[in-house]
C-alpha cells in the first residue's frame, strides 16, 4: 500500500527538481482532498510568488489613514469627524489626483507609505468590505441581504478570512488556494501557508493547515529539549523517538504520533533551510511587526531550499479597536506599520523578489466617521493598502465615498456601506498568485455576484496579472 506522503511526493511538482507544470486535479480527486476539483495548472520552474496578509485586528479607523485633502471634502471630513479629525496641515499629500479631480493625503505618521505610493510600489483599495450583494442605504433599510453580524468582531474578522459573508465557515480563502496550488511545492512537510500568528482561519483549507513559526530565532517550533545541545539531549531524543516508533493500534494515538513525527521532521527541514541563507543587509526595527516581516523575508530567502514556488504568509497586528483615544493610538501604531512596510520592501528588493511578493492589509471593518467622544465605533467599509513590485501603485482603486451628512451609503453615524466587495479585492490577489479563473469559484464562493471569472478584464487592475 502506497502511503499518502509518498503518493503526493511522486505527484508533486517541484521547482527545485526542475519538473514541468502539471495538473493537480487527479491527485486531489483520488485522495479526497476536495469535494470538487477543476484542472489547476501549476507554476513553472523559477516562477515564485507569495502573498503576505497583514491583519489589523480590531477594526482599523482607516478614514484617518487616508483622508480627502481637497477643500470641499476635507471640510466634510472635518465636520463629520469632529474631535477625531486630523488637522489638514498635518496630512501628507499623495501625488496625483483621481479621475474626479479629488485629492487625498495619508496620516502624518506614515511618510514611508506616502513615499511608497509616490514610487508606484503601493496602492490603496478604497471602501472595501464584506457584501452578499451590492446594496445602498435605501436597500438595507428595505431589508436587503447583508453579511452576518456587520458590527461583530467575531463575524467580520472571520468573513475577511473566509470570504463567505452569509455563512460561518472554518475554511479560509488562503487555505482553499493552497488546496489547489500546494502541489507546486515539494512535499516535505512545510505547508505552503506559513503563519507568524499561530492557527488562523485564513490559511485553513480542506487539506491544508498552516505551518506556524515564530518571529525570533530560527522560527521553527520544536519539542523543548529535543535538540538543545545539552548533555541530556541524546537521552531525550532517544526517548521521544522510541515512543514515536511504537505502532499504536488506537487510531487517535497513531495519528498523534504520526503528526508529532512529521512536526519534528519539518522543524529540521525548516531550520536547516533558514540556516543556509545569508544575513539580510536590510535593517528592521525592534518591534513585533517588523520582526515578523524580517522572519518572512528570511523564509523567502530560503525558498529554494524549502522547495517553495507558492507561499502565503499571515501576520496579525492587534489593538485597533479604538473606541477611545483614536488620535493618540493611531499616532503610536500607524508609524509602526508604515515603517515596517518600507523595511520589508527594501528587504524584498535586496532578495530580488520585489516583483514576486504582494503584501496586503485586511481588518475586521472600518469605523464610524462620527465620534463617540475621542473614539470611533464599529463601522463597515474601510480602506486598505497593497504593496509590491507587481502592484500598479500610485493609484486608489475602488471608490472613496463622497463624505456627506446625507451620503447614500451612510446607514447611520457615518457607517458607510462598502462600494467594493472583498471578493473583488481577493479575486485579483488569487489570480495573481496563480489560481486559474476556472477555479476562482472554489476559492471565493461569492465571487460571481461581483466579478465574472470568465472576464478578460482584471477584477480591479491593481496588479499586473
Amino acid at each position: 500500500m502506497i502511503n499518502r506522503r509518498r503518493f503526493m511526493t511522486q505527484l508533486s511538482h517541484s521547482c527545485a527538481l526542475g519538473t514541468t507544470a502539471v495538473t493537480a486535479s487527479s491527485a486531489v480527486l483520488q485522495l479526497g482532498l476536495a469535494r470538487t476539483a477543476a484542472a489547476a495548472t501549476l507554476p513553472g520552474v523559477g516562477d515564485y510568488r507569495a502573498l503576505v496578509c497583514i491583519l489589523l485586528a480590531g477594526g482599523n479607523d482607516s478614514f484617518n489613514m487616508i483622508v480627502p485633502n481637497d477643500s470641499d471634502q476635507y471640510g466634510e471630513y472635518a465636520s463629520l469627524r469632529g474631535d477625531l479629525a486630523l488637522p489638514q496641515d498635518s496630512l501628507l499629500p499623495l501625488p496625483g489626483t483621481t479621475a474626479s479631480g479629488r485629492q487625498y493625503a495619508v496620516h502624518p505618521g506614515m511618510p514611508e507609505v506616502q513615499s511608497l505610493y509616490g514610487a508606484g510600489d503601493l496602492a490603496f483599495i478604497a471602501n472595501v468590505g464584506t457584501l452578499i450583494e451590492p446594496v445602498d442605504a435605501a436597500a438595507v433599510a428595505a431589508g436587503a441581504r447583508i453579511p452576518l453580524g456587520i458590527a461583530s468582531h467575531a463575524d467580520q474578522i472571520a468573513q475577511w478570512q473566509t470570504a463567505q459573508p452569509d455563512t460561518r465557515s472554518a475554511q479560509g480563502w488562503g487555505g482553499r488556494m493552497a488546496d489547489l496550488l500546494a502541489g507546486a511545492n515539494q512535499a516535505n512537510g512545510i505547508s505552503m501557508n506559513i503563519s507568524l500568528a499561530g492557527t488562523n482561519v485564513f490559511q485553513a483549507g480542506n487539506s491544508t493547515t498552516e505551518y506556524a513559526i515564530t518571529p525570533d530565532g530560527d522560527g521553527a517550533v520544536g519539542i523543548i529539549g529535543y535538540n538543545d545541545g545539552s548533555d541530556f539531549e541524546a537521552f531525550r531524543r532517544r526517548t521521544v523517538d522510541g515512543m514515536l516508533a511504537v505502532q499504536h493500534s488506537n487510531l487517535l494515538r497513531r495519528e498523534y504520533a504520526n503528526r508529532l513525527r512529521q512536526s519534528i521532521d519539518s522543524q529540521a527541514i525548516f531550520t536547516a533551510a533558514l540556516a543556509g541563507t545569508s544575513p539580510l543587509a536590510s535593517a528592521f526595527s525592534d518591534n513585533p511587526f517588523s520582526a515578523s516581516l524580517q522572519q518572512i523575508a528570511r523564509t523567502i530567502a530560503a525558498r529554494d531550499a524549502l522547495g517553495a514556488c507558492r507561499q502565503t504568509f499571515f501576520v496579525l497586528v492587534g489593538g485597533w479597536d479604538h473606541h477611545d483615544e483614536v488620535l493618540a493610538n493611531q499616532a503610536r501604531m500607524l508609524p509602526v506599520i508604515s515603517h515596517g512596510l518600507q523595511e520589508f520592501r527594501d528587504a524584498l528588493a535586496e532578495l530580488s523578489v520585489l516583483d514576486s511578493v504582494t503584501t496586503f492589509t485586511s481588518s475586521d471593518f472600518g469605523r464610524t466617521l462620527s465620534s463617540n467622544g475621542r473614539g470611533s465605533d464599529h463601522g463597515w467599509g474601510g480602506h486598505h493598502m497593497v504593496m509590491g513590485g507587481a502592484v500598479n501603485g500610485g493609484e486608489i482603486y475602488g471608490e472613496y465615498p463622497i463624505l456627506s451628512a446625507s451620503a447614500p451609503l451612510d446607514i447611520g453615524r457615518g457607517v458607510y456601506i462598502p462600494t467594493l466587495s472583498v471578493d473583488s479585492y481577493f479575486a485579483e490577489l488569487a489570480l495573481w498568485l496563480g489560481v486559474a479563473p476556472s477555479n476562482l469559484d472554489q476559492v471565493l464562493p461569492n465571487v460571481r455576484r461581483f466579478y465574472s471569472p470568465e472576464s478578460a478584464q482584471a477584477p480591479l487592475g491593481f496588479l499586473t496579472l
